[in-house]
């Protein structure tokens, strides 16, 4: 058993702050799990947005929430996370980003870093102060390698001033293990 590994170290630092927030987002839906996290641990007014470009994303996700009893706080939504200003202008208190590939799903269709970078940079002018916004990214395969490339190129340019961003990152595990980004948006002043 794994006592820790990026997507548990997101969740830990995520769920202190779900407690208040209003407005969360899972930019990458997949199978569900983030976004049954999201929504299990905040409070029953708070809105939940979940995006995947696979309907069957959506179909394995909405099945999740259904089993769990809290599909009805969910806004699923078949579109690309780098439309989510088409859906969501109110601000966002906490959002989640699991890249790569749906597990079960082709590996073929996998995020893109153009994508991602325009989800990313979409939800940074949503995000409120003291929002926090977790990515993992998985280096374990090609296209992985190439996105977490230009994803750490765009995230190390962002604005010290306005965001602090992080990366964690399973130091000791072979074959590429996925690379966790942390971004807090600052207070002003």
């Amino acid at each position: 058993m794994q006592v820790v590994n990026a997507v548990m170290m997101a969740q830990r630092l995520l769920k202190p702050r779900l407690a208040t927030a209003g407005l969360v987002v899972d930019a990458t839906a997949g199978n569900g799990q983030d976004t049954l996290f999201l929504a299990a641990n905040t409070p029953a007014a708070t809105v939940v947005w979940a995006f995947d470009i696979q309907s069957q994303a959506l179909t394995n996700t909405k099945e999740l929430l259904a089993k769990y009893e809290v599909a009805a706080k969910v806004h699923l939504v078949l579109d690309s996370h780098a439309h989510i200003t088409r859906y969501i202008k109110q601000p966002v208190d906490a959002a989640m980003f699991n890249l790569g590939y749906l597990p079960g799903g082709d590996h073929k269709l996998s995020t893109l870093p153009q994508t991602t970078i325009q989800a990313i940079a979409q939800t940074l002018q949503l995000l409120n102060t003291e929002g926090l916004m977790t990515i993992a990214a998985y280096p374990g395969y090609e296209q992985g390698r190439l996105e977490l490339r230009e994803l750490h190129q765009y995230l190390a340019a962002i604005d010290q001033k306005k965001f602090s961003v992080a990366c964690w990152s399973m130091v000791n595990q072979t074959n590429f293990p996925p690379i966790l980004y942390l971004i807090e948006k600052k207070r002003s002043g």
